[in-house]
This record gives C-alpha cells, structure tokens and sequence, in this order.
C-alpha cells in the first residue's frame, strides 16, 4: 500500500468517525436539552408528574387563565392549532381541552408535540393528566385529529401568576424510509445498512 492510499484510508477513517460522532450528537441533543432545561429551570418545562392521586378542592375565589398555542417547528408541514386559544380555570379544577392537527401532505407522517409553560415558574403548578404530548402522533396522509389534553393547576400557584401559557411545539420525527435495493445492487453486494 503506497501513501497516498494510506493517507486517504486515514481520511475516509476520520470523516466516518467524525459522522458517527455527529450523528450521535445530534440523537443526544433532545434528551440533553430537557435535562438542561430539568436543571436550570429554563424554557418552562413541565415534566409529567403522573395523574393527581389526592382528591383536590376547587378554589372558586381565583381565576387563572390559560393561553394555548401550537407552533410547528419549521420542516413540519402540518397544520396544528389549539381548539381554544383561551380558558379560564379555578385552582383544583380539572379541565379538557384538546389540539387540532392535519397532515396535509400525501404521505403518512409522525409527530411529536414538546411542551412550554410560561413564565417558568408556574410549571412546577400545571399538571398534565392526559396529553398528547406523552405519545407520538402518526397521522395518515390527508387525517386530522383532535388529540386531548386533560390538565389542572394546582392551588400552589403563585398569587401574582393570573396567567399561564403553554405552548406546544410540533416536530416531525417519522422515521425515513430505508432504500430498497435493485436486483443489480443485490448481486453485487450492495449494502444499506
């Protein structure tokens, strides 16, 4: 092997390591987000505390009004929006709503909804009891869904917060289809995997 052969084994060596490297970065960089955010408090994450076991009493002498918005992040074509863009809720009280998606597109697809409250410090006080940010969404090409969000704000929260809003971000994470090969790459030993 003379070294101009070793010289690009060496490369081609580099630049697939460093694409594994990336790869695995960029796998890594949701869940490394939401530890961040877990942290330090930022973003307004609202971690799913499970369902209320104690049986809450209503406070009818405060009103809380809840902003809802959908956003899509930018390679999601979907049109995703909430069914109420505003509710007003008592401490204690449970409270269903839902979101809309359509996939206008002519391929099926899946989505996967991130949640924000703000201002941060009231995420600690919502609790998301049914929502369809726990799961991923498949959508067929053409479906619209109503998909349900059940929540309450506990009595806990902070007398001078009169207003929530919690955002949802859309992204699209259908897995991408893996190429078949042509009875030509098969004899030859093509591989994709």
């Amino acid at each position: 092997m003379n070294q101009l052969q070793r010289r690009n084994r060496s490369l081609v060596t580099r630049l697939i390591v460093g694409t594994v490297l990336m790869f695995g970065f960029g796998f890594l960089l949701v869940p490394l987000y939401d530890v961040f955010c877990r942290v330090t408090g930022l973003n307004g994450k609202v971690l799913n505390n499970g369902p209320v076991t104690q049986s809450v009493e209503i406070n009818r002498d405060r009103r809380v009004k809840v902003q809802l918005l959908a956003v899509n992040n930018e390679a999601m074509p979907w049109r995703f929006k909430p069914q109420e863009s505003e509710i007003t809720v008592f401490p204690g009280e449970m409270k269903q709503t839902a979101f809309v998606a359509l996939n206008p597109t002519q391929r099926s697809m899946v989505g996967q909804a991130v949640p924000s409250v703000a201002p941060s410090e009231a995420a600690e006080h919502l609790h998301k009891v049914n929502c369809f940010c726990f799961e991923q969404q498949p959508l067929m090409a053409g479906e619209e869904r109503a998909m349900p969000l059940v929540f309450m704000i506990d009595d806990e929260l902070p007398q001078h917060i009169s207003t929530i809003t919690l955002s949802y971000t859309l992204f699209d994470i259908t897995p991408e289809p893996r190429p078949t090969l042509t009875l030509q790459e098969h004899r030859q030993g093509v591989s994709y995997e």
